[in-house]
């Protein structure tokens, strides 16, 4: 039996709805929202400090909407601005130690969301849904920048 692509569409956002509803308690006491969250992993993954225009493209947003969102958390000592050695028209980002505790702890939550929401599925599942969705993904073109 055929699903309805439409159906598949709705599902993954009604999936994505209530994960982001839990991404909101996951942060709730911790001073920031979800979105801020994201900042400050995406940060964090970088190997180096990353430029902010480097940060808004990966999270898909304009330079200015991330300005928003690293005011809050530079002021809260969660993320530093640092001059780029290399552009004096850039800023850099660098988490605080400070921030660092406070990803720590929401990456223990949203761990402890994911593990929940999927424990309906069994391993074997969770790796073929896993691999399904990446591979739509891939076949869907790159939004525009």
């Amino acid at each position: 039996m055929d699903a309805d692509p439409t159906e598949l569409v709705e599902t993954l956002r009604s999936v994505q709805w209530r994960l982001r509803r839990h991404a909101h308690a996951d942060v709730e006491d911790l001073g920031i929202t979800p979105a801020q969250g994201r900042v400050l992993r995406t940060v964090a993954r970088s190997a180096a400090p990353p430029r902010m225009g480097e940060v808004a493209a990966q999270l898909h947003i304009a330079p200015r909407s991330l300005t928003d969102l690293v005011d809050p958390l530079e002021q809260a000592g969660l993320l530093q601005r640092l001059p780029d050695p290399d552009n004096r028209r850039s800023l850099l980002l660098r988490v605080t130690p400070r921030g660092a505790d406070v990803l720590g702890e929401l990456r223990r939550r949203s761990h402890r969301t994911a593990v929940g929401a999927f424990a309906v599925l069994a391993p074997d599942e969770r790796a073929t849904l896993l691999a399904l969705l990446r591979r739509v993904e891939e076949a869907l073109p790159a939004p525009p920048p």
